[in-house]
């Protein structure tokens, strides 16, 4: 998709006041009915329609559509030479100034509601005053093509600001490369340079994730909320005596038909669910970031700033590692909602996920360093060990099921903690770093060595006489620390030394003479 962006907002000159689009009357009144909707016809069906609880449902109505009208009529925003200023209020009025040098990201969100009206949500995220802190600002909701203006605008002067881009050396299309005119005169700008776009085929790994396969439980959980919302102890009461009165033995059959039913779902759930979330998911590289759009019912669009990017994380599970399937993730400073803006690929195959990775980040090409014999122990020992004591406690005193239980846990559990072993590795390229762990959850984190801020070693009473010690990389990105556990003590200080020499040795030096 191509939008026009006109050449005086690129350029730093301050814009004029815009509002929000007119469509806010409806969005913001529909929005806040939604969550008032069962209320409101519960509190009708109760009263029979009485004249009285009718009247008070259409006056607030009538006063959601006012708030609506004031929100629009009072919220400005203006993109000025050095920030963005946001008015909004009426009797409670606020400014909020956002310097455009601190912007981290401009997101720009779709639900359904949202782009049946053509309007979408802007926000912008940038660093506080103070270290680590945040403000964000939000406008919700301006025309689609305005926002994408917006968000290629404060993207493009903030650039400018912080001395990576020059006025000069972009043209009106604000992207860095040259734009033909559009059908409109106004210049055309550049998406910029597509990384990835989902194949259909990929829909199909739903099926091996967790989180997709639990979809119908989800489903359920959340219509027997509304019945309970909207019946309450009627229905409650209606479900006990429906069971009083049914025949055992129905009551049994519909119970293991209603469970085969659900599993035989769960798959299907799975891949509309992942369908659904990454409908038409792009990774798009322009303006000095990576742009990540996704969504089906709700459209999204993340921007991450390519020099605040540390690193990535590759992350699977058993089933996903059987197809040789992986996540990826971007460590990123100062990011907020870590676990949703930080996705740049969902589950896809390994080469495929590693080619993208070689061109917008640069692939880490080193090995990884096995841990010593001694960490294999400790993790059957964790994964043997309580299924075990619980098998032994059953054999004397708990029923027959229990035994069975404990001693399936106890055998699952050998291949359990050689996996777990299996997945630890540490290891360097001499420009990133990278760190494995895990086996239900594993996760492959690899940050550049110049991201390295520190080390931290922790050494537990059991892991002093085999000589282990959890090594933790600490960096300034995402969950600020990625550890090697049951490293070995003096291998590990040795390949803290390799990469930050500097930091490392003088506390291996002898200062006496």
């Amino acid at each position: 998709m191509v939008w026009g962006v006109h050449e005086g907002s690129l350029s730093g000159e301050p814009e004029r006041a815009r509002r929000l689009s007119v469509r806010t009357m409806v969005v913001g009144p529909i929005n806040q009915l939604r969550s008032l909707l069962l209320p409101i016809i519960a509190g009708l069906v109760v009263g029979g329609f009485n004249p009285w609880v009718m009247s008070a449902a259409g006056a607030g109505v009538v006063a959601l559509l006012v708030g609506g009208f004031i929100t629009w009529r009072t919220t400005r925003y203006e993109v000025a030479a050095d920030h963005l200023e946001i008015r909004k209020g009426l009797l409670s009025r606020s400014r909020r100034t956002i310097p455009l040098e601190r912007i981290r990201g401009v997101d720009v969100t779709s639900t359904l509601l949202h782009r049946v009206l053509g309007v979408a949500v802007v926000r912008i995220e940038a660093a506080a005053g103070s270290a680590g802190g945040s403000e964000d600002g939000k406008l919700d909701a301006v025309d689609t093509a305005e926002a994408e203006r917006l968000r290629r605008v404060l993207l493009h002067r903030r650039a400018v600001l912080t001395g990576r881009t020059a006025p000069a050396d972009v043209p009106a299309s604000g992207d860095g490369t040259s734009a033909a005119p559009g059908a409109d005169g106004a210049p055309a700008v550049d998406e910029g340079v597509l990384h990835f776009s989902i194949p259909r085929s990929w829909y199909f790994y739903g099926v091996l994730s967790l989180g997709y396969l639990l979809t119908p439980f989800a489903v359920l959980s959340a219509l027997f909320g509304a019945v309970q919302q909207t019946a309450g102890e009627w229905a409650t009461d209606a479900f006990i005596d429906w069971v009083e009165a049914s025949d055992r033995n129905g009551l049994v059959v519909v119970a293991v038909a209603a469970a085969v039913v659900i599993v035989l779902l769960m798959p299907v759930f799975a891949v509309v669910s992942y369908a659904l979330t990454h409908w038409g998911f792009t990774l798009r590289e322009r303006d000095g970031s990576l742009v990540a759009e996704r969504g089906l019912l709700t459209r999204r669009s993340v921007t991450l700033e390519k020099r605040r990017i540390r690193g990535y994380e590759l992350l699977d599970n058993p089933l996903e590692r059987l197809r040789r399937a992986v996540r990826l993730r971007a460590i990123v400073t100062g990011l907020g909602d870590t676990a949703g803006r930080s996705v740049l690929l969902p589950i896809g195959p390994r080469a495929r996920v590693g080619e993208v990775v070689e061109r917008a980040l640069g692939r880490y090409t080193g090995t990884l360093r096995r841990h010593p014999a001694a960490a294999l122990r400790r993790r059957l020992v964790r994964s043997v060990g309580p299924p075990a004591v619980a098998l032994a406690l059953a054999a004397a005193f708990g029923p027959t099921w229990t035994v069975v239980a404990a001693l399936v846990l106890t055998v699952a559990g050998v291949p359990l903690g050689i996996d777990r072993y299996r997945s630890l590795g540490h290891g360097h390229d001499g420009e990133r770093v990278s760190v494995r762990s895990g086996s239900l959850s594993r996760s492959q984190a690899t940050v550049e060595r110049a991201a390295v801020i520190g080390w931290t070693w922790r050494q537990t009473l059991f892991q002093r006489p085999p000589g282990l010690a959890d090594l933790q990389v600490t960096v300034g990105a995402g969950a600020g620390g990625y550890t090697a556990g049951d490293a070995s003590f003096e291998e590990s200080v040795a390949f803290a030394a390799e990469i930050t020499p500097d930091m490392v040795r003088p506390f291996l030096e002898d200062p006496r003479p």
